[in-house]
């Protein structure tokens, strides 16, 4: 299999760092297993530039394919197979060009030949409809489950509590307020008990050098999309997010006059819903994140 500039950009950046972040060290044992013989040391190349040094010098061979079947090994995938299949079908869009593309039947990873370019039909992926999603209800909403310090858990009850009375006061902007803080709250305090699983997500933000920015340096939209790479979240609270985007700019008033920016109670509810959703969908997932 010989593939092209693209696809092997693509690749490198599954091994480096999406399906899982490798260091120095754990990127000369991967591509040791495939015949080479490096070694760690002073004087090692980045990550970036080392990888595709090794890459463009399988290009074409038989361990070019023992690469990829190494990197989707689906018992490395165990607890996240949606996941795996989600790296598997955005590099067949790469592949594409190649005329390749990636199988996975079950625990095997083969390879056939693309006679065609198929792109992926997002207009065919169902969207959840706004009445449907707030009409959904939460038996059990408790920030108890969450498991954050005691001390910041009393802050956040008590602003759920002054959520229900700003819903009840007609004040859409208050709600939008204290909903977006508090969700960043939460996701903050989750992400500061599991770090790793934060900051090697696809989704983490990274700088203008490609490293992960502190946490504290993350926005909501951040946090939201993390959190749902990594299974906490879910597809409605990402998709109905946006009614919190960016919130903090809009407690100054020439920011929010610049944007044309006027929630409605419609608005508030929809973020309040996305709060709720969101506390369900981390208590409930939570446990499978830490079997990971």
């Amino acid at each position: 299999m010989i593939l092209q500039a693209k696809s092997l950009e693509k690749l490198r950046l599954l091994i480096n760092e999406e399906t899982e972040y490798r260091s120095g060290p754990n990127l000369v044992k991967f591509f040791n297993n495939l015949g080479f013989n490096d070694s760690y040391g002073q004087g090692f190349p980045s990550r970036w530039v080392y990888t595709d040094d090794r890459l463009s010098h399988i290009n074409g061979t038989p361990e070019l394919d023992k690469c990829i079947k190494n990197l989707f090994t689906p018992v490395n995938f165990i607890g996240r197979f949606n996941e795996l299949d989600g790296f598997i079908s955005e590099f067949n869009q790469y592949l594409a060009f190649d005329k390749w593309k990636v199988i996975r039947n079950d625990a095997e990873i083969t390879f056939v030949k693309a006679d065609k370019i198929e792109f992926e039909d997002s207009s065919n992926k169902e969207e959840i409809k706004e009445d449907d999603f707030l009409k959904r209800e939460f038996k059990e909403i408790s920030l108890g489950n969450l498991g954050l310090d005691g001390t910041i858990t009393e802050i956040l009850k008590l602003r759920l509590d002054e959520i229900k009375k700003c819903l009840t006061a007609d004040a859409p902007l208050s709600v939008i307020f204290l909903a977006g803080s508090t969700l960043e709250g939460i996701l903050l305090g989750i992400a500061s008990q599991y770090p790793q699983k934060f900051n090697q997500s696809k989704s983490s933000p990274k700088d203008k050098t490609g490293k992960v920015k502190p946490l504290q340096k993350w926005t909501l939209n951040n946090f939201i999309d993390v959190a749902y790479n990594i299974g906490l979240l879910a597809e409605d609270v990402k998709q109905f997010s946006h009614s919190l985007r960016d919130f903090r700019n809009y407690i100054h008033p020439y920011q929010q006059i610049s944007s044309g920016f006027n929630p409605d109670i419609h608005t508030a509810e929809i973020s309040w819903q996305v709060l709720k959703a969101a506390i369900y969908q981390i208590a409930k997932n939570k446990i499978q994140l830490e079997n990971r």
